[in-house]
């Protein structure tokens, strides 16, 4: 059987994140959603999305084949659903269909929005989907506890260091390599779990729930509050709390990040610090893609949703719900606006455009510091955002 995953309308909504990758990779818990599925299933998965995105993220076509829903989490009922389904039928829950089984000569016309002859059938599990970027926020704390007790099962943690003060022990898993020098890990409240290669330095406080991806960094001194993801090769210091840092990302000076999601390759400057939360504690509103307008969140705590590469300048400020494109820089005293297209260098006082080439030579500098080639494919993906952000191509 050949498993895809694909994008649905939740694509759109959870722009900015999704310019750059399909629904299912992005990070929330320990792993990402297609490797929840990939791991708990056994399974390899392709991807079904944007056009522009498929070189990146290329399509795997079989005689049989499973479309699972890139935004939905596993779970053991919906497993055993899928396992059963038969070709033409799907799975559906939450108002969206979930999976569906296709042959290969009607999988084309699947991916144009062709489901005449499908016999849909209601699932009876709980359906976890992730419309929103704010979404990732409130089941971050679930989605780590989940994927600790996954990755962990029947498996010995590396011993905790003698110099290092543990609260609730038994909830702390460390694996191999990691370097963890003169901290406190309390996973009283939530588990903690501390990636191979990961470098913890003197005076980190950690309250879990709390994931540390491969090779992450946390410097001197930093305090980070569950519930919190700190993605691969992420470097960060100060004080964070409920937040997602999805890769390669730097945040390593004070100031404060809370209930924020922040892609790829981003760097935020000393003292940039993000409000979450009103003073009048009214629901916080963000910018939406699809409605192009500012919607209510539903949210009494929302920082701030960055796109990958972009980046700001010292003591940068932003207030609650505010949303940045794709490589964008942003600097200035003063409260950012909450929205931020992608591609664009300024602040409060007004942004020029951001020249493509020069953006694609920073984006060059930054992957070789981390010993990366930025290759053709990578380009070609962030020249597919810029156009469809300065050329009003609809997605």
């Amino acid at each position: 059987m050949n498993y895809i995953l694909f994008d649905d309308y939740s694509r759109n909504n959870l722009l900015p994140l999704t310019f750059t990758r399909p629904v299912c990779d992005i990070r929330f818990g320990i792993l990402t959603i297609r490797e929840k599925w990939e791991k708990t299933m056994g399974i390899v998965t392709s991807t079904l999305t944007e056009e522009y995105l498929s070189e990146r993220f290329p399509i795997v076509k079989g005689a049989h084949n499973i479309l699972i829903n890139g935004s939905v989490s596993p779970t053991p009922q919906l497993i055993e659903e899928i396992k059963a389904l038969q070709p033409n039928e799907a799975i559906v829950g939450a108002d969206t269909i979930i999976a569906l089984h296709v042959i290969a000569e009607d999988l084309d016309k699947i991916g144009e929005g062709d489901t005449e002859g499908i016999v849909e059938k209601q699932t009876n599990s709980e359906v976890l989907k992730i419309t929103y970027p704010w979404d990732l926020v409130v089941h971050n704390n679930a989605a780590i506890s989940h994927d600790f007790r996954l990755l962990t099962a029947g498996r010995a943690s590396a011993p905790i260091p003698a110099h290092v003060r543990a609260t609730s022990p038994e909830n702390i898993f460390i694996e191999k390599g990691a370097r963890i020098e003169n901290v406190h890990l309390n996973a009283s409240d939530g588990p903690i779990y501390i990636g191979e290669n990961v470098h913890l330095m003197d005076g980190a406080k950690l309250r879990g729930a709390i994931a540390l991806c491969d090779s992450a960094i946390v410097k001197m001194g930093t305090n980070i509050y569950g519930a919190t993801t700190i993605g691969p090769h992420v470097k960060v210091g100060g004080e964070i709390e409920n937040s997602i840092l999805l890769a390669y990302s730097n945040k390593p000076h004070h100031g404060y990040l809370g209930h924020s999601v922040i892609g790829k390759w981003c760097n935020l400057a000393a003292g940039t610090t993000v409000a979450n939360l009103n003073n009048t504690y009214r629901n916080i509103r963000a910018w939406n893609y699809t409605q192009e307008r500012f919607i209510d969140t539903g949210m009494q705590f929302l920082g701030l949703i960055m796109g990958d590469h972009s980046k700001t300048g010292i003591n940068t400020m932003f207030n609650t719900g505010t949303v940045v494109g794709v490589n964008s820089n942003v600097f200035g005293a003063g409260y950012q606006r909450n929205f931020v297209p992608s591609f664009v260098w300024g602040g409060p006082t007004g942004f020029d455009s951001y020249d493509i080439n020069k953006a694609l030579e920073v984006a060059s500098y930054v992957y070789k510091r981390r010993g990366l080639d930025f290759d053709q494919t990578e380009k070609n993906l962030l020249t597919n955002v810029y156009n469809i952000t300065f050329n009003n191509i609809r997605l």
